[in-house]
């Protein structure tokens, strides 16, 4: 009797956020539902990542009202999302109040499963919200983000599982953002993780396409006992997105391995999106193809066309071979993070910043606050030389502590705040759109009342000017705060 394989399709969220960076409105994947609900998946990601951001940032709709609508249409199929610990859905971190407050309003919205990570794999930054999710009764998946540097082992990674089983979730999440895990690699971390923690706790699995392997990777996982994988629905998979749904469904014939799929209903979702993509084609990504020089520099697509807007709005777009190579270097001096949102964007930045005004000459506030402890601990030791520029350039001195401990009560100051604005419905729910997002959230609540937008366009309609976003899957705006020469000085990155 064949083993069932769950799967996750991440058609409502990952692939329009890797392949169109983010754009596709609600009412394009209403007429999708019926058929993805049909197709007995274990669960549908629809929400989180950047879709909030987007939401209020250039789609003019509130990102609550999306998840209702999810949950309203999907009655038969979990709903999932993608939550960065105590970041939540921004770039800080939030007090525990704040966090708790987050997680309770969306289970009460109708998420059911909610993947939470942190970009250091600091699991001192996934308490509070993991212990938030099983409050609520919903299903708290914790989440190994997979790197490749000298200090990550396959016994660190299956280790940190451990942790995360102590902790109380109902499921491990391997997460792959960079396509970086090959597939004995893959095989050994499952294998590793079911017998360390046992046959009950369940292990999803998670990559993206962009380096060509991991479909192979997905059917080592699934040897090893990979009880659910992630993939999306074909109309929106490859290049930097998701291998496709169906291929697997192919792939697992005769294996010994099935899944629960309705292929009929998943064919009638993928000629709905294919209908669509089409509309979003300014927003599209250039890169569909296969990119296996990913092994060697570890960086995400999003983040390479995040750096490439950088420089050519300096114009300096004739030096991306050199911040290519600065990355590596910046990654190790800050101790081999994983470059996941936002150590990303952190890394790569200040990789820009490196290249255009010498080797720390100015560093972002965040890069300085990554040094010194302020986001959590890294799985290495950080370069002293450049903790001394960081305490130096930030006026402040490293912690080892979590970093959530530092912060005071908040949620009064910015309810405050929040209902203090036009259109603020005096809900939570605006409250906590106001949290994440303060500097977005004012022109949403004012205009909320005229409706969503929807970014897509005629296909014969002339073409519109590209979008500089377009070629990544990140929606945010980042302002950072740069030192230089002891001045102070905000500076706004808008990620392609």
């Amino acid at each position: 009797m064949a083993r069932t394989v769950e799967v996750t399709d991440v058609i409502l969220r990952d692939a329009h956020q890797s392949l169109m960076a983010t754009r596709m409105a609600l009412e394009d994947m209403v007429p999708a539902c019926e058929a993805l609900d049909r197709a007995g998946y274990w669960s549908l990601e629809c929400w989180g990542g950047a879709t909030f951001d987007s939401c209020i940032r250039f789609l003019n709709e509130d990102p609550w009202e999306r998840l209702r609508t999810f949950k309203r249409l999907l009655p038969n199929t979990r709903t999932q999302m993608l939550l960065r610990g105590q970041n939540i859905l921004g770039y800080r971190h939030y007090e525990d109040g704040v966090v708790e407050r987050f997680v309770d309003k969306a289970a009460e919205n109708g998420m059911d499963v909610f993947r939470v990570f942190d970009a250091l794999n600091d699991t001192r930054n996934l308490e509070t919200a993991l212990r938030a999710v099983k409050a609520t009764g919903k299903h708290a998946q914790g989440t190994v983000c997979y790197t490749i540097s000298p200090v990550h082992t396959i016994e660190k990674f299956v280790d940190m599982a451990a942790r995360l089983q102590d902790m109380g979730v109902d499921s491990v999440c391997i997460k792959d953002m960079a396509a970086l895990l090959k597939p004995q690699p893959a095989y050994d971390l499952v294998k590793g993780i079911k017998e360390k923690c046992g046959e009950g706790l369940l292990v999803h699995v998670h990559v993206h396409a962009t380096t060509g392997v991991t479909l192979v990777s997905l059917m080592k996982a699934i040897e090893a006992g990979a009880d659910i994988v992630d993939t999306s629905v074909s109309a929106l998979s490859l290049g930097p997105g998701h291998n496709p749904t169906e291929s697997l469904v192919e792939m697992l014939e005769g294996t010994g391995y099935d899944t629960r799929l309705d292929l009929a209903a998943v064919y009638e979702a993928r000629d709905h999106f294919a209908t669509i993509r089409p509309r979003y084609r300014e927003f599209l990504t250039d890169f569909q193809g296969v990119e296996t020089e990913i092994f060697k520099s570890q960086i995400p697509g999003g983040m390479l066309s995040n750096m490439e807007s950088q420089l050519k709005q300096q114009n300096q777009g004739h030096r991306m071979r050199e911040v290519l190579e600065e990355v590596p270097r910046v990654r190790q001096a800050a101790g081999f993070p994983p470059l996941v949102t936002p150590s990303s964007q952190i890394v790569g930045t200040q990789a820009v910043f490196n290249v255009m005004m010498g080797e720390y000459k100015v560093m972002t506030g965040e890069f300085s606050d990554l040094m010194l402890g302020y986001y959590g601990a890294t799985d290495a030791d950080k370069d002293p030389a450049v903790v001394a520029k960081a305490k130096e350039s930030a006026k402040k001195e490293p912690i080892t502590g979590r970093p959530a401990d530092l912060l005071a009560p908040e949620w009064d100051k910015l309810t405050a705040e929040a209902k203090a604005l036009e259109g603020h419905d005096g809900s939570d729910e605006d409250t906590l759109t106001y949290a994440m997002f303060p500097q977005v959230a004012p022109k949403f609540f004012r205009e909320r009342a005229d409706g969503p937008l929807n970014l897509g366009r005629d296909p014969v309609a002339p073409r519109a000017p590209v979008d500089p976003s377009h070629p990544g899957y990140l929606a945010q705006e980042i302002e950072y705060e740069v030192t230089v020469n002891g001045q102070k000085a905000k500076v706004t990155v808008s990620p392609a």
